[in-house]
């Protein structure tokens, strides 16, 4: 057997065999005892109690030979380690207050840490759940380093067509339409895709086949794939799905597959049905908004990518020239990790440098913890040095301390990452592959390194000041305790002033951004949400296939509703208010102002309303006329634009009367500008709230929102609503019915909920910044109170020795704000893009910052204070003369 397998195996049999080696060790010497013995009194003739006595002498000593014999098991630290950690639990139950101080604020930041660690492990470290995802790109439209847009179904037939160096391109179209299995439609996310779509990702179905070729043209049977959920809550499982009908939108789609139970996303997009797309011929280049997925071949690169899409670019121009002029419009690949990201990684830097200031306050505080409970235990450390222990041995005891309490608030923390994890998925902003997110072995690792790390830092003052008092001449020469030097003043003082420079560019982030979400709140989206609610309806597309049906229904619906008890408004609309970036936009030139060929026309969004839609909104008519039931388009299409739109493009004159084309339609009549009203923020709150509005008239849909105001709770009108939209036809669907107002604060969800945990952050930062003021202050009290008794005695106010314990502790918290006020500075420029009419250094949001630590301070520095000015004068003094 080889010489290393054998000492491995040697040493295992120690490690598992412990008593028994230390059974057989006691039975050897005794023996060796014994026979030396036997032998003596042989030879001197002594007795048996003498003979012993002399046998032991000439051994020197038996427990040396035994530790001789540990050491040589190889394991013998790990009984030194096991009796550290012993007493180091013992010493630890000697002082529960600071131990649980101490696990409970290293859980805190361990916690925190480690729940960030987990959404940025998920969201931002992990690979997409797509083979070979760093080969995936998103193909958009840009002519501008500022502007591009999704494609449209031209743009994706030219590059299926064209294209050289993509293995798959695919298409999506996401949209949420009713959905029947048989019972009463519900709405739901659709992903129209093509085969390629799902091609390109790599996914197949777990059950029956995915869309193919076949399945892409118009004419082919339509097919669908859906979710496995889908499947068990509609379709009596993912076995008996296959082969039954789903109606969507009022097609009937043969059920062909059933995806994993994992996947409920493609590409980000959510869908519980993913239907065959069966794209049509298109008429121009656009519209655009369509999702275009492509997987590049071995060995391409994202520039071999960028140079294939531009000259497909470049022919497609010229096919579509008449009805897209823009000639610096390009094709250019985007990859799909970092489309699907967005801004999530500045935001999860944002939470992960929150989190980073907090555990290192954290570790700051029980650092400062450490100090004072080392101060206290100079004895104690003094009698070890004394009966022999080495400077090693006692450092490696007060390392094993600090580690044990890094290590069991690394366990707290981990319990409260999971909690933390899960709160962030409640309340967090809504960013890609959040929902994946959860509490795995990586994330406990990074956790036990965390607390080792802390465990480290924490324990290293004290035993590096062991090392440089022994060196001086021993622990008891010259200086009486560990912790109560003039130095390791100066150190914990520097922790406190360290806590409170690491808390202030905490604060100022959440009060930048408290205050940047009080302005948003704060701006006029250009109608008022209250008394207003909204809902989805969509008409079957089997029974209303044609315009004239469609615009009957919503004529004869809109009257009903209009009858309902508290109802003042009602009207109609293809998309509302706050839509984000899913929105309808559209692009137009002036007739009389026409953009030279070759360039961007400029793009708008553009609504399609009934003319009682400005009135339940509250949009006000500030020039011309609103729509009436003659316009219907036909020769002469009008159009009402918001007043941004027309100060943009008639800044020194009248809107009224002046005509354009719109959607590239050179052939098209021109549309008439007929009236102006107040602008409605279409987008998100705080961007620029222009628009153009086309009366329904000229075009009905069969899914369009519906707009009521009321006279009193908007919630009590919905049932009536209902009633009414359902007694002209059974069958419609209605959806996502809620007030305005909800619709409004969901609009603003992300800044709030930002703001909201980076403030909770800078909470926890400044808790535990005043602990450690409050600390540090007490253990000065308890140290000078002999002084602090002998100065009251010789008469001292009480007054000043408030002031002076209170002075002590605001001049840390000042010296500690200046520092912090310096890197608040520097760290919240990272902010602009965050913030709202608010500058990164905005005096008064930083000034209320520094002000409201330094009045925290204050309250952490009075307890303490009024504690050192209520002193006995004679107890002190009296402990001083016996003491």
């Amino acid at each position: 057997m080889h010489p290393a397998i054998r000492r491995m195996l040697r040493r295992l049999r120690a490690l598992t065999h412990r008593d028994t080696l230390e059974q057989e060790l006691d039975d050897e010497v005794r023996l060796h005892v014994s026979l030396e013995a036997a032998e003596l009194a042989r030879l001197h003739n002594l007795s048996p109690d003498d003979a012993r006595r002399r046998a032991l002498l000439a051994f020197g000593g038996i427990e040396r030979y035994k530790e001789a014999h540990r050491d040589a098991r190889g394991v013998r630290w790990l009984d030194d380690l096991q009796q550290d950690v012993r007493y180091a639990a013992r010493a630890l139950g000697r002082s529960p207050t600071f131990t649980i101080s101490a696990i409970a604020i290293l859980a805190l930041g361990i916690g925190a840490c480690t729940a960030v660690f987990s959404v940025i492990d998920a969201v931002v470290l992990s690979h997409l759940p797509y083979p070979h995802d760093d080969r995936l790109i998103q193909i958009f439209e840009r002519n501008s380093p500022t502007n591009q847009w999704p494609l449209s179904v031209a743009d994706f037939q030219a590059i299926e067509s064209w294209q050289q160096t993509f293995t798959d391109v695919g298409l999506l179209r996401q949209a949420d339409v009713p959905v029947a299995t048989g019972g009463e439609p519900q709405r739901l996310s659709v992903g129209y895709a093509t085969s390629g779509f799902f091609r390109a990702l790599g996914v197949t179905p777990v059950v029956g086949r995915g869309l193919g070729a076949a399945d892409d043209p118009p004419g082919a049977p339509p097919v669908a794939v859906v979710t496995h959920r889908f499947a068990a809550d509609h379709l009596g499982g993912a076995n008996a799905a296959v082969g039954r009908s789903v109606d969507v939108d009022g097609v009937a789609y043969t059920v062909v597959g059933v995806l994993d139970p994992s996947v409920t996303r493609l590409a980000g997009r959510r869908g519980d049905v993913w239907p065959d797309a069966r794209l049509k011929p298109p008429q121009r280049r656009g519209p655009f908004g369509l999702v275009v997925i492509a997987r590049m071949k071995d060995g391409v690169t994202m520039d071999d990518a960028a140079r294939d899409l531009a000259r497909v670019s470049r022919r497609e121009f010229v096919v579509w020239q008449a009805s897209f002029q823009d000639r610096d419009a390009t094709l250019v690949p985007w990859s799909l990790r970092r489309v699907m990201l967005g801004d999530a990684p500045k935001t999860l830097i944002l939470f992960g440098a929150a989190v980073v200031l907090v555990m290192l306050i954290a570790v700051a505080n029980v650092a400062g913890l450490m100090l004072v409970r080392a101060a206290g235990r100079w004895r104690e450390v003094s009698l070890r040095a004394v009966l022999g222990a080495t400077r090693g041995r006692i450092a490696r005891l007060l390392v094993t301390e600090s580690l044990m309490v890094s290590l069991a608030g690394a366990a707290a923390g981990i319990a409260l990452g999971i909690l933390g994890v899960r709160v962030l998925q409640v309340v967090g902003p809504q960013v890609s592959r959040l929902g994946d997110a959860h509490m795995h072995v990586r994330a406990i690792l990074f956790a036990v390194g965390l607390a080792l790390v802390a465990g480290i830092v924490i324990g290293a003052y004290p035993v590096l000041h062991l090392a440089r008092a022994g060196a001086a001449g021993g622990v008891l020469g010259g200086e009486r305790s560990v912790g109560g030097t003039r130095r390791t003043h100066a150190v914990r003082a520097a922790f406190v002033v360290a806590e409170f420079a690491l808390a202030l560019p905490l604060l100022a982030a959440a009060a930048l951004l408290l205050n940047s979400f009080v302005r948003l709140q704060r701006v006029n989206p250009g109608f008022d949400p209250a008394h207003v609610f909204t809902m989805s309806v969509s008409l079957p597309s089997g029974r209303y296939a044609d315009d004239t049906a469609i615009a009957t229904y919503w004529t004869r619906a809109l009257n009903n509703v209009r009858t309902v008890a508290g109802v003042v408004a009602a009207g109609l609309a293809d998309q509302l208010p706050l839509s984000g970036g899913n929105l309808d936009a559209n692009n137009f030139d002036l007739v009389d102002r026409p953009v030279p060929t070759g360039t961007a026309q400029p793009v708008t969004p553009w609504t399609v309303v009934t003319s009682g839609y400005f009135s339940a909104l509250g949009v006000r008519l500030l020039d011309g006329r609103m729509f009436t039931p003659t316009d219907t388009g036909g020769p002469n299409p009008v159009l009402i634009v918001s007043r941004s739109w027309a100060h943009k493009y008639f800044p020194d004159g009248t809107a009224i009367g002046r005509k354009l084309v719109s959607g590239g339609c050179t052939s098209c009549p021109p549309s008439t500008v007929i009236g102006v009203v107040s602008d409605v923020t279409y987008t998100n709150l705080g961007d620029v709230p222009e628009g153009a509005y086309e009366p329904m008239t000229q075009g009905w849909g069969r899914t369009l929102a519906l707009v009521v105001r009321t006279k009193g709770d908007p919630a009590a009108a919905i049932p009536g609503v209902s009633a009414a939209l359902r007694s002209v036809e059974p069958s419609v669907t209605l959806a996502d019915a809620s007030p305005m107002a909800e619709r409004f604060s969901a609009s603003i969800a992300d800044p709030r909920h930002v703001a909201s945990l980076v403030a909770g952050f800078a909470l926890v930062a400044a808790l535990l910044a005043a602990i450690g003021v409050f600390g540090t202050l007490s253990y000065t009290v308890s140290m000078r109170r002999r002084e602090i008794g002998v100065r009251l005695a010789l008469g001292a106010k009480r007054q000043a020795v408030t002031g002076m314990i209170v002075r002590r502790g605001m001049a840390h918290a000042a010296l500690g704000a200046a520092l912090g006020l310096v890197a608040a500075l520097v760290a919240t420029r990272w902010l602009t893009s965050k913030l709202f009419e608010v500058s990164p250094a905005d005096p008064l949001t930083l000034g209320a910052v520094i002000v409201g630590l330094l009045v925290v301070a204050l309250a952490a520095s009075w307890a303490p204070a009024r504690r050192a000015a209520a002193i006995d004068p004679a107890e002190a003094i009296r402990a001083e003369l016996t003491g």
